[in-house]
C-alpha cells in the first residue's frame, strides 16, 4: 500500500496536471506492450501502433532498448519521467540530457537491483548514449503516441471538467475522494492498495501533482525517490472502444434552442441533470440531446461512479466558437 499523508498545507497545494505528461506517456505505454491486462482498452490504438512501430523501423529499438528501461511490474528509473514533462516532449526530453551523472548511476543501480537491467544500461552516463535514448524516445513518440494526442487531449480536458465541477461541489478532500477505486480518500490519508510495495509518504507541505493518465491502467504510479516533488499518475476511466456508425446525425440536427443549450451547458463540463437544468428541459429529454450531440462528435461523456460529465470535444468547441458555429447554434431549430 502507498498513504500520501497530508497536512491541512497539503490540502491546499493539489495540482491537477493541464497537459498530457508526454513521457510519463510513453513509460506507461510501453507497459501496455508487456501485458494482456485490459487489453481490450487499449485496442484500436495497439493495433495501429504496432503497424506504425513497424514501419518506421522501431521493433528493435522499443524490444532492446526501451521495453528493458521501462519494465511494468517493477522499479524504472525516475529522471525518466521528469517534472518538465508536462512542458511538452522537448521540454522533458531536454531534462533527460540533463540528469546529474550521480543521479543516473544511482538510479540505474536501483534498476539493476530490482530487476536486473542490461550490462550497458550503465552506459547511460555517457552523453552519447543517452542521445541515443532521447531519440528512440522521440521517435517511439512520433510513430505510437503523437497520432493520439487529439484523443488523449479530449479525455484530460474532460478529465480536468470533472475535477472542476468536483471542487465546486465538494472541495480539495473530495476530488481525493474520486480519483478512481484503487484510491481511497481517508483524511488526512490518500492510500492507493494495490501497490508494489508499502510505503508511506509525508507530503510536509509541498502538495502533491496529480497527473491524469490515458495509458496508465489500473494502478497508479508514484515516483520512487522520496526526495523528489511528489507526483501520482493515476489512470482515466476507460470504456471499450466504439465505432461510430455510419449516417449519423448531420449538424443540422444540432439546430434549435434546447440543443444548443445543452451544447453550450458541457463547455465547462455538466452532468445530465444540469444541462437539462440549464436547457429548462427533463433529465431524459436533456439525455437525448447529450446522445445526439455525442454521436455527431461535439461532446464526450464520460461514466465516474454514479454520474456521466458532458465536456466538449474540438469539433464542438469550434461550433461554438467559430461563425458558422455561433450562426447555427443561435438559429431557429
Amino acid at each position: 500500500m502507498l498513504r500520501f499523508h497530508f497536512t491541512a498545507e497539503d490540502l491546499t497545494k493539489v495540482r491537477v496536471a493541464t497537459e498530457p505528461h508526454a513521457l510519463w506517456e510513453i513509460a506507461v505505454s510501453l507497459h501496455r506492450f508487456q501485458t494482456r491486462e485490459g487489453r481490450w482498452a487499449y485496442a484500436p490504438w495497439f493495433r495501429t501502433a504496432r503497424v506504425a512501430l513497424r514501419e518506421a523501423g522501431l521493433e528493435q529499438a522499443v524490444r532492446t532498448f526501451l521495453l528493458p528501461l521501462f519494465p511494468r511490474a517493477g522499479y524504472f528509473p525516475d529522471f525518466l519521467t521528469p517534472p518538465e514533462g508536462v512542458q511538452g516532449l522537448d521540454a522533458g526530453l531536454d531534462a533527460v540530457l540533463a540528469v546529474p551523472r550521480e543521479r543516473v548511476v544511482r538510479e540505474v543501480d536501483m534498476l539493476g537491483r530490482t530487476v536486473g537491467a542490461p550490462a550497458w544500461t550503465r552506459r547511460l552516463t555517457e552523453p552519447d548514449l543517452r542521445e541515443q535514448l532521447v531519440s528512440a524516445l522521440r521517435a517511439y513518440h512520433r510513430a505510437a503516441i503523437a497520432p493520439h494526442e487529439e484523443h488523449i487531449q479530449e479525455r484530460l480536458h474532460a478529465e480536468r471538467a470533472r475535477h472542476a465541477h468536483t471542487l465546486f461541489q465538494s472541495g480539495t478532500e473530495g476530488l481525493l475522494g474520486g480519483l478512481g477505486p484503487t484510491i481511497r480518500w481517508r483524511s488526512p490519508v490518500l492510500e492507493i492498495d494495490p501497490y508494489p510495495d508499502h510505503r508511506d509518504v509525508h507530503l510536509g507541505g509541498q502538495g502533491l501533482l496529480l497527473i491524469p493518465s490515458h495509458f496508465c491502467w489500473h494502478a497508479p504510479i508514484a515516483l520512487a525517490d522520496p526526495g523528489l516533488p511528489p507526483v501520482l499518475l493515476y489512470p482515466l476511466h476507460h470504456q471499450p472502444a466504439a465505432t461510430r456508425q455510419a449516417g449519423s446525425p448531420p449538424l443540422n440536427a444540432l439546430l434549435g434552442p434546447t440543443r444548443a443549450a445543452v451544447l453550450r451547458a458541457c463547455v465547462t463540463g455538466s452532468t445530465t441533470t444540469e444541462a437539462a437544468r440549464r436547457a429548462g428541459v427533463t433529465p431524459t429529454t436533456a439525455s437525448h440531446h447529450t446522445a445526439v450531440l455525442r454521436d455527431a462528435g461535439l461532446i464526450t461523456s464520460h461514466r465516474h461512479a454514479n454520474t456521466v460529465l458532458h465536456t466538449l470535444t474540438p469539433l464542438g468547441a469550434a461550433l461554438l466558437n467559430g461563425k458558422a458555429g455561433r450562426d447555427a447554434v443561435e438559429g431557429d431549430g
